[in-house]
C-alpha cells in the first residue's frame, strides 16, 4: 500500500510531482489540525476554569478571613 501516489519508484524522477504522503488531502488535513488545535485549547480552558473553581471553593472562608485580618 503507497500513500504518495506511486507504487514503484522506478520512474523519470523530473516528472514526479510531490513525494509526500496522502497528496490532495492537504486543506482537510490543515482544516481537521485547525479544528483540533481549537477544540484542544477549549478542553483545555474549560478544565482550567473548573479546576481554578474547586481550587476557589477549597477551605474555610470565616477562617481565612480571620487570618487575613490578623496579618
Amino acid at each position: 500500500m503507497s500513500t504518495i501516489g506511486y507504487d514503484s519508484w522506478a520512474v523519470d524522477l523530473a516528472e514526479v510531482g510531490p513525494v509526500y504522503p496522502f497528496q490532495g488531502y492537504e486543506i482537510l488535513m490543515v482544516a481537521l489540525g485547525v479544528i483540533f488545535w481549537i477544540g484542544w485549547h477549549r478542553a483545555q480552558f474549560v478544565r482550567e476554569s473548573q479546576h481554578l473553581e474547586k481550587a476557589k471553593r477549597m477551605g474555610d472562608t470565616e477562617k481565612i478571613n480571620a487570618l487575613l485580618e490578623k496579618y
